[in-house]
Formats: structure tokens, sequence, C-alpha cells
């Protein structure tokens, strides 16, 4: 019960600064405004996710026009980049085999869409795809042959891997994933699951009004190992020979003392 107060606490003095450095900005356009429940998040063994919450206001001065329509926000979360080889099975002979491959070249290994309703109630076709809303105006690139670009949403391979992705927890779109609990300050839940990658994620925040971008802002927060499980990371990369050798060893001296163990005389 004090962990739940003291972070309701965090998140009122962080609102409460927000809206004093909003009102502090010269007049002019509306100003967006935002920020995370948590910086940083430590991997542990026991990690199995984690939820932060996504928060800010639109700030606008006393000349500005009201909007008939009300905001709209959309919330995009990127994780790192990754390069990945997909493979296509196919059946001969009666078995399965690996027949076609496409390799997806620095595409973001998390990606969650959080928006206040429908993409296409928010903005037309044209400018969901040039702010690229949405995962499937989000550029994929693959390689193919020589040629690295990005292909249509319906590409076999491009809906395989997003299917696979979304399976995991590791790409997902909320259409009602972004609340306005007044008509200026809104807020949104980020769910991170155990398989998301250690790095940076960037929050890239876009304020929409009548169908168009009026205001933009940007955040981010990162994932790091903690304790033993950052001791065996490290080495992992820093010392992959000695980690190798010792990571065989192990497995020798378990085989071996199984065989003791379980022996029959």
């Amino acid at each position: 019960m004090n962990r739940s107060y003291a972070r309701r606490a965090s998140i009122a003095c962080t609102l409460a600064v927000i809206l004093v450095a909003s009102s502090a900005l010269p007049a002019g356009a509306e100003r967006l405004v935002s920020s995370l429940s948590s910086h940083i998040v430590r991997i542990t063994s026991n990690f199995t996710g984690v939820e932060l919450v996504l928060f800010g206001t639109v700030e606008n001065d006393q000349a500005s026009v009201p909007r008939n329509g009300g905001y709209d926000i959309v919330a995009t979360v990127t994780g790192p980049r990754q390069s990945l080889l997909t493979r296509r099975k196919e059946r001969m002979f009666g078995i399965w085999v690996n027949a076609e491959s496409r390799s997806f070249v620095e595409v973001p290994s998390y990606l969650e869409v959080l928006a206040t309703r429908p993409f296409e109630n928010i903005a037309d076709a044209e400018t969901l795809r040039r702010q690229q809303i949405g995962i499937a105006n989000t550029s994929l690139p693959q390689q193919i042959g020589p040629d690295l670009a990005d292909v249509v949403p319906n590409d076999e391979f491009r809906q395989a891997f997003v299917r696979i992705e979304r399976d995991h927890g590791l790409y997902g779109e909320t259409t009602n994933g972004v609340t306005f609990l007044t008509p200026t300050l809104y807020r949104a839940s980020i769910f991170v699951p155990a398989e998301a990658k250690v790095g940076t994620y960037e929050v890239d925040v876009k304020l929409f009004a009548d169908g168009a971008v009026i205001a933009r802002t940007n955040s981010a927060f990162e994932i790091v190992t903690v304790g033993f499980e950052r001791f065996i990371a490290n080495a992992a990369v820093d010392h992959g020979l000695f980690y190798g050798l010792a990571t065989a060893m192990m497995a020798v001296m378990t085989g071996w003392f199984a065989s003791i163990v379980f022996r029959r005389d």
C-alpha cells in the first residue's frame, strides 16, 4: 500500500511540474508536454514485464481559438532496432523444409501504437501513411536480393513477421489506449513484456486536431539488467570465448554429476 501511495505521489508531482513548465512557455499555438512514470526499467531474475504510465497535457494560450472537434493523441513506442531472418516452410516429399527467406533489416524489436480512437477517425489515409501511424504504415524494410526496401502491408512475409511479433506481445495497437482525463490532460498505459530487449525505447507522441498533426513531443525509457543477470549478459558480450568455454564446462560437469547420482549399480 505504501508503494502504491508513493507511485501516485510521484505521478502527481510530475504532473504538477508539467503544468508549471507548460504555463511558463511563450504564447503561440498548442504545445504538447508529456512524461513517463519511470524512465528506467530494471530487469531481475523474476522480471515478468512492466507497465509504464505515459501522461501529459496540451497547453494553449488564451488567444487560441477552441477546437470544435477536440484533440486526438497517438503515441508510438519503438524499441531497439534489430535485423532478423525469416523463412517460409514448404512441404516436400512428406516433410517440412525451409524454402524462401527474407531478412528484415533494422526493424523495431518492440512496436506499440496507442491512440484515443481508431486511426481512420483521426486522420485520412494519406496523413496516416505520411506520419507512419499504425503498424501497417510503419516502415519494416526487407532485404530482397540486392535491394533493401519496405513492401506493401499485405506482403506474406511482412504479415507473418508482424503476426509472430504480436503473438509474443512485442507488436500491438490499442486504438482506445489514450484517455483524456480533462479536455487537455491525457494518460496512457504502456506494457512491456518480459521478452522485450534491453536498450532504449523511444516514445513519440503526436497531437492531432481536425485531421492534422499540430504538435509533437518525444520521450524515452531504458530497459537495463541489474545484479547477477547484468554480470552474465556483460560476460557473454565482452568475453564471448571465455563465456562459451565456461558454459560448456558447466554442461559437462552437470552431465557427469547426473550420471553419478542416477547411476544404476
